[in-house]
């Protein structure tokens, strides 16, 4: 056996065709109000079965890309007004990893306002079982070598998604899940950088004594505090990107 191969991942037909879709719309290839071809012409062109193609407009029309009318067949809705959550990934698959600048500095701006909140709901509302597997998971960080990027990434999103289940509110955790892809897209670029594990383990550290404490107030600016510091690394580390 040799070490570091991972499972081949072939894409289905309908992932493929969900991609392509994707990227006409996203594009502007084919506009706002514009009407897609018959399921059946689009099957001809793409070399797949109707079936197939049906699959996939059913899942863009999922993630509020197009609507699909009966009788009328599918068309281009303006994104901005009918996307979910769903398409930000699409989004950033787009544009093969690389996030433009407003789509950076609403992401950031969004995880200011949810995270904060997070960290104040879970010094207030955590249980003494929230509180104990913030605290395996902080012997977990320490035990992690601070080359090991993918063990990184996780343990930093499992400590956000652990403060998201300790607000007691249901839609924090789903709302953070949702935004996994993304988030782990972005937390490899930044832990790539070993300089900024005992910074980001050390705030997490402080979070963990407020909510012990039950300090919302030094919750929500310990995570503030946190979160600004890592935005503007990412902001550099982005820009240094091709």
């Amino acid at each position: 056996m040799l070490d570091g191969l991972k499972p081949v991942r072939t894409e289905s037909l309908k992932d493929v065709c969900v991609k392509r879709f994707e990227e006409l719309i996203l594009s502007g290839a084919v506009r706002v109000g514009e009407r897609l071809p018959p399921e059946r012409d689009m099957a001809q062109q793409l070399g797949v079965s109707r079936p197939v193609v049906h699959e996939a407009l059913v899942d863009i029309a999922a993630k509020g890309l197009i609507s699909m009318i009966p009788r009328q067949g599918a068309v281009v809705n303006d994104y901005r007004r009918e996307g979910s959550l769903e398409l930000l990934n699409s989004l950033l698959n787009y544009n093969e990893g690389r996030l433009d600048a407003k789509l950076l500095e609403g992401l950031l701006n969004m995880r200011m306002l949810v995270e904060t909140e997070n960290a104040r709901l879970a010094a207030k509302n955590r249980t003494d079982e929230h509180l104990e597997q913030l605290r395996e998971l902080r012997r977990r960080e320490h035990e992690t070598s601070v080359n090991d990027v993918d063990a990184l990434v996780e343990l930093d999103f499992e400590f956000h998604l652990l403060l998201a289940i300790a607000t007691d509110n249901l839609l924090y955790p789903l709302l953070l899940n949702s935004f996994k892809p993304i988030y782990t897209n972005l937390a490899h670029q930044f832990f790539r950088n070993p300089e900024v594990v005992s910074s980001v383990f050390a705030y997490h550290g402080q979070l963990v004594a407020a909510i012990e404490a039950l300090d919302g107030s030094r919750a929500e600016t310990v995570m503030r505090e946190m979160l600004a510091n890592g935005e503007d690394r990412l902001r550099q580390i982005i820009a240094k990107l091709p």
